[in-house]
């Protein structure tokens, strides 16, 4: 016998909610395999490049879990299932626990962002561009100082001393000395948009210390990225709380019908 009354408004409620949190989770799995097979993906510059793809994978496995909560919800609500209910509720909880853990770490460590964006960046730009090793961490960054029209980590001059221009960074106080008179490259993708033949080509070429050329962009990458990552840090944690509302209501749903489905049992 199915269940009748308040708990056949909760029933349909509950296949409603796990619609939602499949989409969710089905949105999280696309954006995840999407960002780890996009080397132009901006966000991978705000972290080094390991602790970027076990962020990814993290955020992959909490895809999964939430497509496979939704499964078990709505598989256990249309068979009334005390079983698929329990699995529904242990796996939403796991995922529940998880975002408020990894919410509660990112506004603690909101004031050490500028740190960590301004280190990966610069890293990219001193030591992984260019390489033959990190080609997927030179896309990206070609990407990011087109998209955002910077240039460097905080201005053309970052490129001087980089592993670019061949520069052995363990002797880096050395050579920042020793070259006041030489010149060095910049990228392509630090020249602004229309220009006519050959003028990027040449205003890459730049003397160490002397003035910058007006066809390439002056402002630092780190800055602009800083300010989008801002920008949309309220949305992001609107988004979470949403989402953990929606976890919470879900879970009171599931544990009234996994008891109305007991009691049920116990009548007949």
């Amino acid at each position: 016998m199915g269940l009748k009354g308040c708990c056949s408004c909760v029933k349909y409620l509950m296949v409603l909610i796990n619609i939602l949190f499949w989409l969710i989770g089905l949105s999280i799995v696309i954006t995840s395999v999407w960002m780890l097979t996009d080397p132009t993906f901006m966000l991978s510059m705000t972290q080094s490049y390991n602790h970027y793809h076990i962020a990814l994978y993290v955020f992959l496995g909490i895809g999964i879990l939430i497509t496979l909560g939704a499964f078990f919800g709505c598989w256990g609500v249309c068979r009334e299932s005390q079983c698929l209910l329990v699995s529904f509720f242990c796996v939403i909880l796991i995922v529940m626990v998880a975002q408020i853990a990894a919410g509660a770490w990112a506004f603690h460590n909101k004031d050490k962002l500028d740190d960590i964006v301004r280190a990966a960046v610069k890293s990219s730009v001193q030591e992984e561009y260019g390489q033959s090793t990190m080609s997927s961490r030179t896309v990206t960054f070609d990407t990011l100082q087109k998209n955002l029209k910077c240039c460097g980590a905080d201005g053309p001059g970052d490129w001087a001393t980089s592993r670019f221009n061949n520069v052995d960074r363990t002797n880096i106080v050395e050579i920042a000395v020793s070259s006041m008179n030489v010149f060095y490259n910049i990228p392509e993708s630090c020249c602004k948009e229309n220009l006519k033949d050959n003028e990027c080509e040449l205003s890459r070429r730049l003397k160490f210390g002397g003035p910058l050329n007006t066809a390439i962009y002056q402002q630092g990458c780190v800055d602009k990225l800083i300010e989008i990552i801002y920008e949309n840090w309220v949305t992001i944690f609107a988004i979470t709380a949403a989402v953990i509302l929606l976890e919470l209501l879900s879970l009171t749903f599931a544990l009234s019908l996994c008891c109305a489905v007991r009691n049920q049992h116990y009548k007949a």
